[in-house]
């Protein structure tokens, strides 16, 4: 039997990706179509830095901590984090006791790395949770355990494009206001589709005989991907289809959200964790039902 194709809408991870080497080893032949572009926004990523220098997100005689750490959904919001830290070597970052919240493994690897080398007082948690509400539920327990009473803010750091999912349930007015976790977003960088991108992506599903897989990474794109396919309100003007079936897997529910909210389009798959082995738990459950 002869690999799937499975078309990966992200830019391949360097020296290794995760992606290419999972799916290599499970009889699947990886293609990767970059689809976005990004732009990490200095000035903003500077004000990242006063915080630290400032001492905001340390105790001090007079008056307590402004943050007591950092939240991350996304893997270029960490790669913004830690290229500001590596920019400014004559800073030191390291802080008693601060937390990083974090929503999946990819940024939790990459977090551990900043971790050993910047921030060893640092604590890492949240990495297997997977989506952001499990969470914004985690932070809940896990904070309220370490501030019983005063709740110093966490920062949260975006691309211009998120999900409220995190601030709205830590502070849900229907929590008791001792439970509240106050949150503040900072943009540190912006999202854009490639220009190439549909064009790449017609040439290679248009190369393709039979069936083909394509995991979505990011609501940035889908109209593109959907055009060139010829799905959702697109039906039947695809520039760029195959000869066989094409199936639709998200990462996670963000993804699977727009395209069902925006294009009214349902993804044949949603991955129950955001990672190679929950795209593939994904696509075979789905192929089991079929």
């Amino acid at each position: 039997m002869s690999p799937t194709p499975i078309l990966l809408l992200k830019t391949k991870s360097s020296p290794h990706d995760g992606y290419e080497d999972f799916f290599s080893a499970q009889n699947y032949t990886p293609t990767f179509v970059p689809v976005l572009e990004h732009r990490f926004l200095k000035n903003n990523l500077t004000q990242v830095r006063d915080l630290f220098t400032t001492g905001a997100f340390k105790n001090n005689a007079s008056t307590p901590r402004r943050y007591g750490g950092l939240i991350f959904t996304s893997q270029r919001a960490v790669e913004g984090f830690a290229q500001m830290i590596e920019d400014e070597k004559h800073v030191n970052f390291n802080t008693p006791n601060l937390i990083l919240y974090t929503v999946g493994p990819a940024t939790a690897r990459t977090l551990t790395t900043l971790h050993k080398k910047h921030l060893p007082d640092a604590t890492i948690h949240g990495a297997d949770t997977g989506t952001g509400e499990n969470l914004a539920h985690l932070i809940l327990e896990h904070y309220d355990n370490l501030h019983p009473t005063h709740k110093p803010s966490l920062l949260f750091l975006v691309g211009e494009v998120r999900r409220d999912i995190i601030p709205r349930t830590l502070m849900d007015d229907a929590l008791p206001v001792g439970k509240r976790v106050g949150v503040e977003e900072l943009v540190v960088y912006e999202t854009g589709v490639m220009g190439s991108f549909e064009g790449d992506f017609a040439d290679v599903v248009g190369r393709e005989e039979g069936d083909v897989w394509v995991v979505v990474f990011s609501p940035t794109g889908c109209e593109a991907m959907l055009r060139v396919l010829g799905l959702g309100p697109f039906a039947g003007t695809g520039t760029g289809a195959g000869r066989g079936r094409v199936f639709v897997a998200t990462i996670g529910p963000t993804t699977r959200d727009h395209l069902r909210e925006k294009f009214g389009f349902e993804a044949h798959v949603c991955a129950p964790k955001p990672s190679p082995e929950g795209v593939l738990e994904g696509i075979e459950a789905f192929m089991r039902s079929t």
